[in-house]
């Protein structure tokens, strides 16, 4: 049986019940009685042939077909009050860039790309968050950003409609404090025999790679500590306590921020850093901008 397209309000209804999880708490919201609220959302279920709450005690809980549309709500809602506040703003002289920064990622790396946006003739108002790579396409997904910054690309078999911009690849360089870049550096890579060193956790896309090259090199090194965050990794490598990897287009800010000197180029590994959007083609002006900056050499990519 073919039901109508359901009607918007009930559907809004329908999803502040379930954000509040309870109907009164979603009348006092919507600042409507709670038998309003309680008949729309019946002549909702009624619309779509499906139940799509059920009683737990004193909450609401979502059936199946609740949950399912709800994820349809989400999007739809979710949506609605983005542009509402893209039109709030469209006076605004700054354009609004939500980034997704992958925990992974070199802060480093996301900085060098986005310090990019704040030279444009028109000003950009950045909102940047910091998450797990996947969590990040979920929000993606959803629209909830316009762009994610990762050191990784879209996982193979992904459903998600978004798509992988390749932004650049920079060999790895190790690197570290003056004292152990002087004690370690001779007879480079096999010199690093027994060397403290630092590693990213095993989750992370250049884990695998550092760990092919090691062995290939036969090289033992000692190591004293494995991070997911890659700026608590950068923090332990300026005060001394290891060596750690290293983008080489990075090489000017490690020596300026981190203090960091180089102890040998790691040619046979690279990192890919990617740009991923909603969009086949960017349109945003500021994400156009750090492509433009990329391919034009800007950024020091090696």
């Amino acid at each position: 049986m073919k039901h109508a397209i359901p009607n918007f309000r009930h559907l809004h209804y329908f999803w502040v019940v379930a954000k509040e999880g309870s109907i009164t708490r979603a009348a006092e919201r919507l600042g409507l009685a709670v038998q309003t609220v309680s008949s729309q959302i019946t002549l909702l279920e009624q619309a779509v042939g499906k139940a799509l709450f059920t009683q737990q005690g004193r909450r609401l809980s979502l059936t199946e077909a609740g949950r399912l549309a709800l994820t349809y709500a989400d999007q739809i809602f979710l949506l609605g009050e983005q542009m509402q506040e893209a039109l709030d703003q469209a006076g605004n002289l700054r354009t609004r860039l939500t980034v997704g920064i992958s925990d992974s990622l070199p802060k480093l790396t996301a900085f060098r790309l986005l310090e990019v946006t704040t030279q444009l003739p028109t000003p950009v108002r950045l909102v940047c968050f910091e998450d797990q790579h996947e969590a990040l396409l979920a929000e993606l997904a959803l629209h909830k950003l316009d762009v994610v910054l990762s050191d990784r690309t879209l996982a193979a078999g992904s459903t998600l409609r978004v798509f992988s911009h390749l932004l650049f690849e920079s060999e790895m360089l190790v690197v570290g404090s003056r004292e152990l870049a002087q004690k370690w550096g001779k007879n480079f890579p096999k010199g690093l025999k027994g060397a403290p060193l630092l590693l990213p956790a095993r989750n992370n896309a250049l884990r695998a790679k550092i760990d092919d090259w090691l062995e290939v090199n036969g090289v033992h090194p000692d190591v004293v500590g494995e991070f997911e965050d890659n700026a608590l990794l950068n923090t332990f490598g300026r005060r001394g306590l290891g060596l750690f990897f290293a983008p080489a287009a990075l090489a000017t800010d490690l020596a300026e921020q981190l203090q960091a000197e180089v102890v040998g180029r790691v040619p046979e590994v690279r990192e890919q850093f990617y740009a991923i959007s909603n969009e086949r083609k960017i349109q945003h002006p500021a994400v156009e901008a750090i492509l433009t900056a990329v391919h034009e050499g800007m950024l020091g990519a090696a």
